[in-house]
């Protein structure tokens, strides 16, 4: 049994106090859950050897709360997946569930993803990197460097999660709004060429006692408005939204897809748990899109789904990351 805390980061950064109760979390007639900044605030101490989560109130004096054994950090985007929250943990002795400083770096930042895989030989789609204040300064040569890998392109933020700020741009015309908006979550700006195909998810797990495992492959179909997988998607048109478990596809695309997410995992160095994403295209190729070192763990994601077709519920798998977390030591390993 767990004896859980939960902490909250509310929108001006304070750490506070959560409510134990599941049913605030829950996303209710499209709106996300809010951390109610009215609760106690509470720091971790980082000085080495004592991980005490000590809680401020108002007029009283600082104590503490407890020492914490382990953080299953619930954070999507910067600051949550890019080894931020990592490092911190790291410089706490916290052990932690998931990925360290590296891999969750690495992961976040789709285009140093695509680097390391494509430099050990993984598939990944042509691409191009708009830099801080490149297109101002040289739009022509940004134009064309796009233009090179055919339009329709993906305009995304390079360091961003939950698909916010993406574009599908069809026309030259279209970029420079598509960049902007891009730019309002990130300012280096990836620019993906447009893989025609279907949508492919396995999920990785660690395992206490050998090597990590791939579940059985799922497919996500999106139907209505949506021009890719976006927010909306995601978390809010439940209607618009089909996951597919297992995945209708051959035995060898099967097979081919889960050694891919295995392989994508080591090269990364990723620990404990990652969601890898794929195109599987109409000539039978399989590219390997994203790496998610933090999915999703709502009703609706496919992390959970994935495990839950492959043998495993929901309280198991918790319970294995949290193993997984506590048996890690922190710093280098």
């Amino acid at each position: 049994a767990y004896d859980v805390v939960p902490v909250g980061i509310t929108t001006d950064g304070r750490w506070v106090l959560g409510v134990d109760d599941p049913g605030r979390l829950q996303i209710t007639d499209g709106r996300l859950p809010q951390v109610d900044p009215s609760g106690a605030e509470v720091i971790l101490s980082t000085r080495g050897g004592t991980r005490d989560l000590t809680i401020l109130e108002p007029g009283e004096q600082p104590r503490a709360l407890g020492e914490v054994d382990v953080v299953l950090p619930l954070l999507h985007g910067p600051y949550g997946e890019d080894g931020s929250i990592q490092g911190l943990l790291e410089l706490s002795a916290v052990p932690y569930v998931g990925s360290g400083i590296f891999a969750s770096a690495a992961c976040m930042d789709k285009h140093y993803m695509k680097v390391l895989l494509a430099g050990h030989g993984l598939p990944v789609g042509a691409y191009t990197v708009i830099r801080p204040g490149e297109l101002a300064a040289d739009p022509g040569a940004v134009r064309e460097s796009v233009a090179s890998l055919g339009y329709p392109v993906f305009v995304k933020p390079a360091r961003a999660g939950s698909s916010y700020g993406v574009s599908r741009v069809d026309d030259p015309d279209e970029l420079d709004a598509a960049v902007a908006h891009a730019e309002q979550f990130d300012p280096k700006v990836l620019v993906e060429a447009m893989v025609v195909g279907r949508e492919l998810e396995c999920a990785v797990l660690g395992n206490l006692d050998g090597e990590p495992q791939a579940s059985v492959v799922g497919e996500v179909v999106v139907s209505g408005d949506h021009a890719f997988y976006d927010f909306d998607a995601k978390y809010l048109n439940e209607s618009d939204l089909e996951l597919v478990i297992p995945a209708d596809v051959p035995a060898d695309v099967d097979d081919r897809v889960r050694n891919l997410a295995l392989e994508a995992f080591h090269v990364l160095g990723c620990e404990g748990l990652a969601r890898v994403d794929f195109f599987y295209t109409e000539t039978g190729s399989v590219v390997v899109n994203e790496m998610n070192t933090m999915p999703g763990f709502t009703p609706r994601s496919m992390y959970p789904a994935l495990w839950a077709a492959s043998g495993m519920d929901y309280p198991a798998l918790v319970d294995r990351l949290l193993r997984l977390a506590l048996a890690r030591p922190t710093g280098l390993r």
